[in-house]
């Protein structure tokens, strides 16, 4: 097999360095305005990131609770407690709770801890 790869060196003579083009300047001056900026604000993406993270995190607290074979008391606060079988959106939301707990608490750290390396590097 041979495979030859043409490659077409032009040389700017006023920036004396070489160009290096695969296409020859095929394209005309239209073509290379095709993707001119249109002026609207570009979708911010990091709304529709963190909902969806939501959602996932709500649907993997659900996935948890069925792995619970036993029907333990919860008390969340003294007047306010719940079997964990008969009210599955309430021990849901409390392992939903935590789960988010966890993970504030694991980026708290982790910015904590960011900050303390850059001022203790030299």
């Amino acid at each position: 097999m041979n495979f030859d790869i043409v490659i077409d060196m032009d040389v700017d003579d006023e920036a004396k360095k070489v160009i290096w083009s695969l296409q020859n300047n095929k394209r005309s001056e239209e073509e290379r305005n095709v993707f001119e900026p249109t002026g609207k604000k570009p979708i911010r993406k990091e709304i529709k990131y963190f909902v969806v993270s939501f959602f996932v995190l709500l649907l993997l607290s659900f996935l948890l609770t069925q792995f619970s074979t036993d029907n333990e008391e919860i008390c969340i606060m003294e007047d306010f407690c719940f079997f964990t079988k008969d009210n599955a959106v309430y021990y849901t939301l409390y392992v939903f709770g935590n789960l988010l707990i966890i993970i504030i608490g694991l980026f708290i750290a982790y910015k904590i801890g960011k900050k303390i390396g850059n001022k203790l590097q030299v």
